[in-house]
């Protein structure tokens, strides 16, 4: 007899989540056994009476709890549905179907018994616009065609979540937000899971894309064991369709995903390296970068929680100025790298060396060299008189270079002279070295997290490591819309072509849509970029959990305002949530300091996420972190704090002379807002005391 096929469901993973340690333990050792064998005499099958689908059926976990199977002895196919009390798990299994659906072959679970209202003339249905042959063909079950005709408002829909499996409700949220039949098939429909259909064989229906984001087969004890640990990680083990295709395709050349925040470009990416190393042969490696040390750490933890040994081995996770410093060493460069305010004095070192009398500031002569010099290699007096300077507000003609440039000329001595680079300069003459001597490096692809961090040169710097272009050779992932460092960059001008290789992720799976449409609103009025010479407007994003609207409270001094925050977590806790699943955000350290002594002296435990670690979870406390240091992480519930006049956005930030860097810089500021919220996955708070920002009044 062929070995049995054993499945674990995205709900079942939730329902365990939900048990007391103990039956957990049970659970896992049945679930052990069953592997082994399920048709064992010892599983204790049990017809579940008045269950609408005969297929469905109960096993014994211990005297008072039992596990809702679908059992399919022809192709030896198991899957393990929901596991409760006795009385609660029969009570969910009398009234679910499973079927595989005829149109797109994947495994859905529904409720048929919800009740069906009928809707009046000023209650029609939502979906009118849509014909029932155009639900059935997006995944609908025929059988709930009529449930869904009895829906008269996207609240209804809601709240009937529950009744569908995960794709057709996703389909259904998509329609009644305004996307066309059209839009979502296109979206949805992987190239060849059509051909793939078989009638009545689960076996083959769990090879289907749309059965793998909401079932798991369970290969081996180990990654059982790996699962039922973390029950609530899903996103390790259940992958949309979109996000597997993308994890799995074959491309010619770079590739890019872009996704608004909450559309799991992060997981996509880590799931491309797992599946790119587990193809690497010989020395081959594949190299992750992104912006920050941090981000780095959290990809590295992570990793480890989806890759094999051999796989994290040929994976090589390090953030790229760290990358570029390794590189040199190992080439005997010893020089160190600057930033921010050794930078800022290296400019004022340079000003009273050249004797400028042109009335800039370091903050003019840093943006002229990110923004005019280093991009276009202008690091010649000649090459930066030709150069463009188009997106710089203040003009300069011939003159007024020729003295610009002696204060760059300085800068760039007092480099050498002390020993050190900025990280643009060190990037420079990283990827100088290399193409020197192509081939030199190990890696057979390259992986980029949070690209829109990135600048110009990052970019030419990691096309020069990933090779000559080739197959599976870059894979870039990002959104215009969380760049909060100012760097903007065109991919076709750093050699890197991803026109028809570049994919959108759609759907946010961390917030809540109202968390998602306020922070979105922020950002209203903002033209974003695709990465590379297009436009991306951001429309094409939907979350499919709905909640409370974020909570703007204002009060008349920061006591009140602390004092609010405290009562709010007291109730959190007291509804049963972690205070590890709570973080306040600030705008800056010095304001982050003044929270924590604020929440420590009214008894509430902390523990700051530093820019220098991971966030490690066997710590208690409420998070605490800033703005930049909270990005790439997600919270139940995230407070926003201190956003006042002048501190969202900082003065200091965007007090700048140049109108256009000004914009630029207020852009940046609105991202790290938005970027902060959509931390959020349940609910957001933003206080504020004394005068609110501008930004959320």
């Amino acid at each position: 007899m062929s070995k049995a096929v054993i499945a674990i469901s995205s709900e079942f993973l939730d329902a365990f989540a939900a048990l007391p340690r103990q039956i957990q333990s049970k659970v896992t050792e049945f679930i052990k056994k069953f592997r082994s064998n399920p048709r064992s005499p010892g599983i204790n099958y049990e017809k579940i009476k008045n269950a609408k689908d005969k297929n469905i059926c109960s096993v014994r976990i211990d005297d008072t709890y039992r596990g809702i199977v679908v059992r399919q002895e022809k192709t030896g196919t198991y899957l393990l549905l929901w596991v409760d009390h006795h009385d609660d798990a029969y009570a969910w299994a009398e009234n679910k179907k499973c079927i595989i659906n005829p149109v797109t072959g994947s495994i859905q679970v529904f409720d048929l018994t919800t009740e069906v209202q009928e809707t009046t003339e000023e209650q029609s249905n939502i979906f009118r616009g849509v014909s029932d042959k155009e639900l059935i063909s997006l995944g609908v079950p025929e059988e709930q065609i009529p449930l869904v005709r009895s829906i008269a408002s996207e609240e209804g829909l809601y709240s009937l979540k529950e009744s569908f499996s995960e794709d057709a409700y996703e389909v259904l949220e998509l329609l009644a937000n305004g996307f066309s039949v059209q839009e979502i098939s296109q979206w949805i429909e992987s190239d060849d899971e059509k051909a793939k259909v078989k009638d009545d064989n689960l076996a083959t229906a769990l090879d289907n894309a749309r059965s793998q984001k909401s079932f798991v087969v369970i290969e081996g004890e180990e990654e059982l064991l790996r699962i039922m640990a973390e029950p609530l990680e899903k996103w390790r083990v259940f992958l949309h369709p979109t996000q597997r295709k993308l994890v799995k395709k074959d491309f010619n050349g770079p590739a890019c995903v872009l996704g608004g925040a909450g559309t799991g470009k992060t997981v996509v990416a880590m799931h491309r390296a797992k599946y790119l190393a587990s193809k690497a042969k010989g020395n081959e490696k594949i190299l992750f970068t992104t912006f920050t040390t941090n981000l780095a750490e959290d990809i590295k933890e992570n990793l480890k929680k989806i890759c094999t040994d051999e796989e994290l081995r040929r994976i090589e996770v390090i953030n790229l100025d760290a990358w570029v410093m390794q590189f040199m060493r190992e080439r005997g460069y010893s020089y160190s790298i600057a930033y921010d305010n050794q930078l800022e004095g290296i400019w004022d070192r340079a000003i009273a060396l050249a004797g400028d009398n042109a009335g800039f500031n370091a903050r003019f002569y840093a943006d002229e060299w990110l923004k005019v010099i280093s991009p276009q290699e202008a690091y010649t007096k000649e090459a930066y008189l030709k150069a463009s300077r188009i997106g710089r507000g203040i003009r300069l003609d011939r003159k007024a270079r020729i003295q610009v440039w002696k204060v760059i000329e300085e800068y760039q001595e007092l480099m050498k002279d002390d020993n050190i680079r900025d990280v643009e300069t060190a990037m420079y003459e990283c990827r100088l070295l290399i193409e020197k001597n192509p081939g030199m490096l190990p890696y057979s692809a390259v992986i980029v997290d949070e690209a829109q961090d990135l600048s110009t040169n990052a970019f030419r710097l990691l096309r020069a490591i990933a090779g000559e272009q080739h197959r599976n050779d870059m894979f870039i992932v990002g959104d215009a819309h969380q760049r909060i460092y100012k760097n903007k960059v065109v991919l076709s001008k750093c050699g890197i072509n991803v026109r028809g290789r570049t994919s959108y992720l759609r759907i946010n799976y961390r917030t809540t849509e109202e968390i998602r449409k306020y922070a979105f609103g922020i950002l209203k009025g903002i033209s974003f970029d695709n990465l590379d010479a297009d436009y991306d407007h951001g429309r094409a994003c939907q979350s499919l959990t709905h909640g409370i609207n974020p909570i703007v409270k204002r009060f008349k001094s920061v006591t009140e305002e602390i004092d609010y925050i405290v009562d709010e977590i007291e109730k959190l806790k007291s509804s049963g949530e972690d205070l590890k699943s709570i973080c306040i955000v600030t705008r800056t350290n010095k304001h982050l300091d003044d929270y924590i002594i604020g929440l420590s002296k009214r008894g509430i435990k902390t523990y700051e996420i530093k820019r220098s670690r991971i966030d490690d979870r066997s710590f208690e406390g409420v998070r605490m972190a800033t703005m930049h240091r909270v990005k790439g992480l997600e919270f139940k519930h995230v407070f926003v704090v201190a956003v006042n006049k002048r501190i969202v956005p900082l003065h200091s930030a965007i007090n700048i002379s140049d109108p256009v860097v000004r914009e630029e810089a207020l852009m940046a500021e609105k991202s790290l807002l938005y970027v902060a919220l959509t931390r959020a996955q349940k609910s957001a708070y933003v206080t504020s005391y004394g005068q609110p920002s501008e930004l959320v009044v």
